[in-house]
């Protein structure tokens, strides 16, 4: 798949061009997706990602990283973090911007090394794409913590994209296929997940992990931690 949104982030950063980034979806029209955002400092993150990264402990493994912001902000706080991620030009744009370790790999592929907190924001949970792969992640994960370790992430229940009536599809409402599109381009359409709590507490159980809310907001997200039985 051509990498877009890598592209995008590297143009934004070296201001490059000012193209729109745009995710198109199957449930309306298409959505701008500021650049900028992959920028963030501290003060501009909600409070879902402040208090995901005040809950971060020992060795972090920074999943989904992006553009660094997260990985950078537990750097400055002394924190031994890696940032993985799958675009190798974000990952030359997290270099230059200060991001010491960094990993350009896929997730499921990753085997090497343990942590203490695996961290995904900014919905990263949504790279599994559907509830099964959801599940095949949970067991993944276990892999890569070490005892007592935890799993940190933020997700929301979409449901009021329906309003109240639920598309009877024979699939899990939260699974969405969306599309990157950046300057006359368009990548092919990927599976992304968004999971409600009540499901997502039936899928802790079933993969043996304890989970914990640790904040909702109005907007019915959510931020979790989730540490292996």
């Amino acid at each position: 798949m051509k990498d877009i949104l890598g592209q995008a982030i590297y143009n934004h950063y070296h201001k490059k061009t000012a193209h729109k980034l745009w995710i198109n979806n199957q449930y309306g029209p298409k959505e701008e997706m500021p650049i900028e955002t992959y920028f963030r400092d501290e003060d501009d993150m909600p409070d879902i990602e402040w208090l995901a990264l005040n809950e971060c402990r020992g060795e972090v493994l920074d999943i989904g990283a992006g553009a660094g912001s997260h990985a950078l902000l537990l750097q400055e706080r002394g924190f031994d973090v890696t940032a993985l991620e799958i675009s190798a030009i974000a990952v030359e744009v997290m270099q230059t911007r200060g991001v010491k370790k960094v990993l350009t790999t896929d997730i499921f592929e990753y085997h090497e090394h343990k942590y203490d907190t695996l961290l995904l924001l900014m919905n990263g949970i949504g790279l599994t794409g559907t509830i099964a792969n959801l599940k095949t992640f949970l067991q993944h994960a276990k892999l890569l913590l070490n005892k007592g370790g935890q799993l940190i992430f933020d997700s929301s229940d979409i449901a009021y994209l329906y309003e109240g009536n639920l598309p009877d599809t024979g699939k899990y409402y939260g699974e969405l296929s969306y599309q990157y599109q950046y300057n006359r381009q368009t990548t092919d359409w990927f599976p992304w997940l968004y999971i409600d709590e009540k499901t997502l507490i039936a899928i802790a159980e079933e993969t043996g992990y304890h989970m914990e809310v640790l904040l909702e907001d109005e907007y019915q997200q959510y931020l979790v931690r989730m540490s292996p039985l």
